[in-house]
């Protein structure tokens, strides 16, 4: 999700590298051979990197991971907690560090929904986790059920998100004397 946010981003100067040593805290670790760093770089930005670009296609949207999950405690904390990872990546790298960004009209109305959903989930991962709440196999699988649905919700605001900004950054890009990192 970091990756796809930093491949929407309408930030001009996101680079598969710099995304990449984030996930490292800035820097990449130390690496045995030349060999292991570029097979790291082979995976994930010749792989995952330029497969996730195909997503600024309409014809091509992002699907979010479906995990197989039991109707339980765990299994529903288990989701919750991959759903929260998800949607704060793709909001990170969208943002790429900036407290405010501008986007196409479109793209901040999907992110306005995602980030409702961004304060919801995690409490509902947070309801999960507290062995003092109290709830059946039964409530959490339908619980579990009601988050589930959600997720097109979610996938559906993202491809927004992603189409606008591709779109924002294409007609910036061929935009003669226009500023390539400012978008309304």
């Amino acid at each position: 999700m970091r990756f796809l946010g930093s491949i929407a981003s309408p930030d001009m100067t996101v680079s598969p590298m710099g995304v990449l040593k984030a996930l490292w805290g800035g820097e990449l670790p130390p690496f045995e051979s030349i060999d292991a760093l570029n097979e790291l770089i082979d995976v994930m930005i010749n792989g995952l990197w330029n497969s996730l670009t195909r997503h600024q296609k309409r014809s091509s949207p992002f699907r979010l991971s479906r995990p197989d999950t039991a109707p339980s405690r765990s299994d529903f904390s288990m989701y919750a907690g991959i759903r929260t990872e998800e949607i704060d990546g793709f909001f990170e790298e969208i943002l790429n560090g900036s407290d405010e960004i501008y986007l196409p009209e479109n793209a901040n109305a999907g992110m306005s929904v995602l980030a409702e959903m961004r304060a919801m989930i995690p409490g509902i991962y947070d309801f999960a986790e507290d062995p003092t709440k109290v709830g059946t196999d039964a409530e959490f699988a339908a619980t579990l059920k009601k988050v589930r649905e959600l997720t097109p919700i979610l996938e559906s605001e993202m491809n927004t998100v992603v189409l606008a900004c591709t779109r924002a950054r294409r007609q910036a890009m061929n935009a003669p004397g226009s500023s390539r990192s400012s978008f309304h």
